[in-house]
């Protein structure tokens, strides 16, 4: 009798996952792929962001958030890494492969964060083994925002385990000697921010209970997002034809600190960044191409990309809509509670703000994301916590 053949196993790829279309579909776990105990957990958070947040510092704490989201990019542009942005922070999946070059560029993140932004970033790396020893899963799937971007959906309460393990303590990343930088090309908030019309901008996290029944969980988020898609446009908190860009001198100080200081003096660095901001203005005012770029193209693209909606083992939404939307998700936010199905936080504010990472202007697969400009996740986040 012939030995029966066998086969090892296809190593994991996120690319292999397939794409869903519709976002509703991020609540049907059929669609979600375990991740391999031989991958690894990238993450980072800012630590008191909220204060930062009430002294006015919002956007920096969104630029500290994408950065290592960033980094890792520019470091692995052709690896296949999954990310989610949290506003405050961020999260990746990393193959075994490159998880040193992952440690580099964490560590790097927090130093010039620290250096540049004068915020403090908590940074680790865990392994998910770690997740799966400590009782919990981690599921993965691949929403596609639009033809070249797809946004990773995460399900098994694994990144909540490993979110509350880093504030403990555990697995953390020290940072890398002062003056180091990650490369953080593309990285920018170089658009206004986008009020609302019509309404508000709601920001809003929703959790499952511990120990609820899992199927009225997910009836109750889907519950939401049919009140979300019912609203005008969907809830998409940016016009189709993309914000406008910020004038050249908004935020210029800021944008300068995070410059290579080896290129020149202080003011020779504003004095170059202001000339090529300006420049950059003067184009996207006007709406004429330059060459192979066309700065209404690259708009229009920025919106169908824009990572306003996620799944994170719950909903995680920031949305455009009226005020009798607002108050009617929150209604059944709160009768869910009350049922012992979910937890929630929520920020209502006047208007969206876009942190975008574009290495290339010429080509579609840019990536944006959208939080509230008044604080967004990070209030929403800080009212959750706030509940018993």
């Amino acid at each position: 009798m012939e030995p029966e053949e066998t086969f090892a196993p296809l190593p994991f790829r996120y690319a292999a996952v397939p794409r869903l279309t519709r976002f509703s579909d991020v609540l049907d776990e059929a669609f979600y792929f375990p991740v391999p105990d031989t991958w690894w957990i990238a993450l980072c958070d800012v630590v008191m962001s909220t204060r930062a947040i009430e002294e006015g510092r919002y956007r920096s704490v969104n630029i500290a958030g994408a950065a290592l989201i960033a980094g890792v990019r520019n470091a692995l542009p052709e690896a296949d890494t999954p990310f989610v942005f949290g506003g405050d922070g961020a999260t990746l999946l990393v193959s075994p492969e490159h998880r040193q070059t992952v440690e580099a560029v964490l560590a790097a993140t927090v130093t010039w964060v620290g250096e540049t932004l004068d915020l403090t970033l908590r940074a680790g790396l865990m392994p998910v083994s770690a997740v799966r020893a400590a009782g919990h899963d981690l599921r993965i799937a691949r929403y596609a925002a639009s033809p070249r971007v797809d946004y990773a959906m995460f399900s098994g309460g694994g990144l909540a385990y490993a979110e509350a393990a880093l504030k403990g303590g555990l697995h953390a990343i020290p940072a890398a000697a002062s003056g180091a930088k990650p490369d953080l090309t593309g990285l920018s908030c170089r658009f206004e921010a986008v009020p609302a019309q019509g309404g508000l901008v709601l920001s809003l996290i929703v959790l499952p209970e511990a120990g609820a029944d899992r199927n009225a969980v997910l009836a109750s988020l889907g519950e939401v997002l049919a009140v979300v898609e019912a609203s005008p446009g969907m809830g998409r908190p940016l016009p189709d034809s993309g914000p406008a860009m910020r004038p050249p001198w908004s935020g210029l100080r800021e944008d300068a600190r995070g410059q290579d200081p080896l290129a020149g003096s202080r003011w020779l660095r504003l004095a170059s960044l202001f000339l090529s901001r300006s420049a950059t203005f003067a184009l996207f005012r006007l709406g004429v191409p330059f060459g192979r770029f066309s700065p209404r193209h690259y708009r229009r693209r920025l919106a169908a990309n824009a990572d306003f909606r996620k799944y994170e083992d719950g909903l995680r939404l920031t949305v455009t809509c009226p005020v009798a939307t607002a108050d009617r998700i929150e209604a059944r936010l709160a009768t869910a509670q009350t049922a012992g199905l979910v937890r929630y936080g929520l920020h209502r504010q006047e208007a969206a703000v876009g942190t975008c990472i574009t290495p290339s202007v010429l080509r579609d697969d840019h990536v944006h994301f959208v939080d509230g400009a008044d604080g967004g996740y990070a209030r929403a986040a800080t009212m959750l916590k706030r509940q018993p």
